[in-house]
């Protein structure tokens, strides 16, 4: 199985992570930049999850 179909068989959360990395490879963002964004993203996300509890 290639990678292009194992990749149109993984779970959403795989696909939106692969598609992440690309978007911040490709814009040359630091790790450093990536991680305290995504920390953002992350506390973000939780608040929705638990205000739609």
């Amino acid at each position: 199985m290639s990678q292009a179909s194992q990749l149109e068989q993984a779970p959403e959360h795989i696909k939106l992570a692969v598609d992440l990395i690309y978007l911040l490879e490709t814009n040359e963002v630091s790790p450093e930049v990536a991680i305290a964004a995504l920390e953002i993203v992350k506390q973000d996300m939780h608040s929705k999850l638990e205000s739609s509890s």
